[in-house]
């Protein structure tokens, strides 16, 4: 299939893994970004790959060929990564009955194990001994920077499969194979992937109208690198993770945990809030998080979501040094029907890849290669 032309819209996660599928498949790729860099909720998340969060099937699968992706051009040095794995806690009894009983449902298929209090502490020093009954550790989750494996990812792209980025082009329309930049500039293409993210609305509008989407903002939070090398161990999750993700529904319990938190937590469910930490290469810990819905959201940062994110933290964690040095929001794309991504073509040649939800960086690059390789 040489010198059979691909483009490919935006440079975020979606985009760079359906790049490289599509340079993969035989394509001459040429990627095009409205900006100097990826800048949206590709850079601005956990960095966590997350099959825990995944259901049994197909999802589980295209997230394990996602993580082994990411690994593997890690190893290439490309970017850091950390197979630290996840640690889910208990710190009530609702909590531990729901970690035993994904034990039970997933130890057959998934590398998990459910630890009791002490074996969770020399597991991680930084989960709080007081009151803990135990934790269900998964060693499947994989740690990577987004800010430098996304910023890492284009350069790899050009050396390895030939893929040509193009940033500071801004796409004004779409037509009969050719994308068209401003009055000047065009590319012809016998395939055209759309993956904008958030910015849906900027090409084929009338057609999203079509499809149950909305937005998301989370707000999140980046705490300084930790003394002396101070590292702690898996991405840390504290209990309202457990109704957050819809693995975890595996759980004959979780209708009880979910009432229980009603009762005791009320705001942080109307805010979306469940609290987990990752940790980077340089020793900084990445916080949040917070999902408010809607088609248009403020550009500001919530400071009592920040404060309800630290304080639930520290029922569960606790750190060397807990000085903040950045915050800020992201906004990604969400189907509200439940399904997991949007995939459809609003015209011959051009197809749209969307609406991943907050599972961009665990689902992209299984789901390209899916994609590319059905059409």
């Amino acid at each position: 299939m040489s010198n059979t032309q691909a483009i490919v819209i935006g440079a975020g996660v979606v985009g760079l893994a359906t790049a490289r599928a599509l340079a993969l498949k035989g394509f001459d790729v040429k990627v095009v970004e409205r900006s100097s860099k990826a800048i949206g909720a590709s850079v601005r998340n956990f960095g966590m790959v997350w099959p825990v969060g995944q259901p049994n099937g197909k999802l589980y699968e295209r997230a394990l060929r996602s993580r082994s992706i990411w690994k593997e051009i890690s190893d290439d040095g490309v970017f850091w990564s950390d197979a630290v794995g996840s640690l889910h806690t208990a710190y009530n009894e609702t909590e531990w009955k729901v970690l035993n009983e994904l034990y039970e449902a997933y130890k057959k298929d998934r590398p998990v194990e459910l630890l009791d209090a002490k074996t969770v502490s020399q597991k991680s020093e930084a989960v709080i001994p007081k009151n803990l009954l135990g934790g269900l550790y998964s060693a499947d989750e994989l740690i990577v920077d987004p800010r430098e494996a996304i910023a890492a990812l284009p350069s790899y792209l050009e050396e390895k499969y030939n893929v040509e980025f193009y940033w500071d082009r801004c796409v004004s329309y779409i037509s009969e194979g050719t994308v068209y930049i401003g009055n000047e500039e065009q590319f012809d293409a016998d395939i055209i992937f759309i993956c904008s993210g958030a910015d849906f609305e900027t090409l084929y509008p009338e057609s999203f109208t079509e499809y149950p989407l909305t937005k998301c903002k989370l707000q999140m939070m980046r705490v300084a690198t930790q003394p002396n090398d101070w590292r702690i161990g898996p991405a840390l999750c504290g209990g309202l993770s457990l109704i957050h993700y819809k693995s975890f529904a595996a759980a004959p319990s979780l209708s009880q945990l979910k009432e229980l938190y009603e009762a005791e937590l009320g705001a942080y469910l109307d805010w979306g809030i469940h609290v987990m930490v990752s940790q980077n290469a340089r020793g900084e810990l990445t916080i949040g998080d917070s999902h408010e819905y809607g088609t248009t959201h403020d550009p500001f940062d919530k400071a009592f979501i920040n404060d309800m994110i630290i304080d639930y933290l520290k029922r569960f964690a606790q750190f060397k040094d807990w000085r903040i040095i950045e915050t800020w929001n992201g906004i990604y794309p969400k189907l509200t029907n439940g399904d997991t991504e949007l995939f459809f073509s609003p015209e011959a040649g051009v197809y749209i890849l969307n609406g991943l939800g907050g599972a961009g960086m665990t689902l992209s690059f299984g789901l390209a290669e899916e994609v590319v390789q059905g059409l």
